[in-house]
């Protein structure tokens, strides 16, 4: 197993707030590891925040690791699904937050790493882990013949392709996990597979007929994975689908739910609320199921925006109070700037995008709180609608 000095850890301290570059110019190949600890430590600060709380020596062994790993908000929302006690094997474990996060539930847990430097780095983070250097399929090929068994299986296929293209298909990825769930299945009854965003949902339960529940999950900001369970047995004949905005809301419902649903529509007044849902949630697609759970109505049957007249707490989205609604109108698309002189911009149904309309209407500043919606109404009428953040 790696060791590293105490003095590693006292250099990398001593030069937090230096310039990974000129640090290079100077000590090069000499220091490069410690450079590399300095580097990943200021470019994903926000990242690597909360698991440098918890190990605060925790070595990062390539400049990507970082770049490819959970945010310490999802690796704890990865770590809930899992059973407490658990026996886990993460088959694709990078630099290890899903480890980390899972430190304090699973009873024993094997890392499964192909790159030999991010596997050494797993063996010095995680000295209580088994930490086995091997390609995946390898790993399991090798563990359903030794008889083994897992409580819980994570895998995170590699999302680029043989000449570093990025790619999204469970198929193109590597391993291809659709076809390697037969084995995964064997080795555990949960196998957890966390896929990428742009995935469509229904697709992914075609590729994935053992999946027994989907999420789409992620920050205010994006959606950032899409993750299926996959289970031994008959899956549900209504799967549920879960969207999940780590640290706040968790909306769950089936496709039955949201076929069932009877949407209403209307234009909002100034004083009235509209909502932009979280990333996920318009991710997982419950479109005319909110209206019925949160008793809103949608602008049109393409606007992805909805709207009250009086605020609906418990909305898993942002709340805006309306300040002015305008047709979008040669007499106000002059005028508007002036009026509004620093404003964010988001368009949904609408003719151009956001950074066309911020060029036409002439707007420089901009704005967290205020946000200029533009819009098509019930009958496709497009509209501007100026509102302001509810704190």
């Amino acid at each position: 197993m790696m060791t590293l000095p105490d003095d590693f850890w006292d250099w990398v301290d001593s030069h937090a707030d230096d310039d990974p570059s000129r640090l290079r110019l100077k000590y090069g190949a000499a220091r490069a590891l410690e450079i590399l600890q300095v580097e990943a430590r200021r470019r994903h600060r926000t990242r690597l925040a909360e698991a440098l709380k918890l190990r605060p020596r925790l070595l990062v062994p390539t400049s990507l690791a970082p770049e490819q790993a959970s945010s310490w908000a999802l690796a704890s929302w990865h770590a809930s699904l899992v059973p407490e006690g658990s026996r886990v094997a993460d088959l694709t474990a990078g630099l290890g937050i899903d480890l980390l996060a899972l430190s304090g539930r699973a009873s024993a847990v094997t890392a499964v790493e192909r790159d030999p430097a991010v596997a050494d780095a797993l063996r010095y983070n995680f000295p209580d882990a088994e930490v086995v250097e091997a390609d995946c399929r390898d790993f399991v090929a090798s563990a359903i013949a030794a008889g083994r068994s897992f409580d819980v299986i994570f895998i995170d296929p590699a999302r680029r392709g043989d000449k570093g293209e990025r790619v999204y298909a469970l198929s193109a990825c590597s391993p291809d996990v659709a076809a390697l769930m037969p084995d995964l299945l064997r080795l555990s009854p949960m196998v957890i597979v966390k896929a990428s965003p742009m995935l469509d949902i229904t697709h992914t339960l075609a590729e994935l007929p053992a999946c027994s529940h989907i999420y789409a999950a992620g920050t205010a900001a994006e959606c950032k994975e899409i993750v299926a369970v996959c289970t031994r047995g008959d899956a549900p004949a209504e799967v549920p689908v879960t969207a999940v905005t780590a640290g706040m809301d968790e909306l769950t419902f089936t496709r039955a739910d949201e076929a069932a649903a009877l949407p209403g529509y209307s234009v909002p007044a100034p004083g009235d609320y509209v909502y932009s849902p979280w990333p996920a949630v318009m991710k997982a697609a419950p479109y005319r199921l909110l209206c019925s759970l949160f008793a809103v109505d949608m602008l049109g049957p393409n606007t992805r925006l909805w709207t009250s007249a009086g605020l609906r707490d418990g909305f898993p989205g942002r709340a805006y109070r309306v300040d002015e609604v305008l047709p979008y109108a040669s007499r106000h698309i002059k005028r508007y700037a002036a009026a509004h002189p620093a404003v964010g911009v988001t368009t949904r149904n609408f003719d151009i995008d956001a950074a066309a309309l911020r060029r036409k209407l002439g707007l420089r500043g901009d704005s967290d709180r205020t946000r200029l919606f533009a819009v098509k109404g019930p009958q496709g009428e497009p509209l501007m609608i100026t509102a302001t953040a509810v704190d």
